[in-house]
């Protein structure tokens, strides 16, 4: 499982998608979300900017994200 550090109360989720650099862009990011190719705790999620926050887990292409706050 990889951790992706954040500063601020939650990560959408499009955006840690390219945080974690799993995708390239913002286009590609919301395409992949919206055809139900990544998961939030296990079930299919259609929402780009679904509010991911530590302990919350992604899973896309194989690899499995989690948010951390920062020190």
């Amino acid at each position: 499982m990889r951790t992706v550090t954040i500063t601020t109360e939650y990560i959408k989720l499009q955006d840690l998608l390219k945080l974690a650099n799993l995708v390239e862009t913002g286009g590609e990011a919301k395409e992949r979300i919206q055809a139900g190719e990544v998961q939030v705790n296990g079930e299919p999620c259609t929402q780009r900017g679904k509010k991911i926050r530590p302990g919350d887990r992604v899973l896309f292409g194989g690899q499995e994200l989690t948010a951390r706050y920062a020190d």
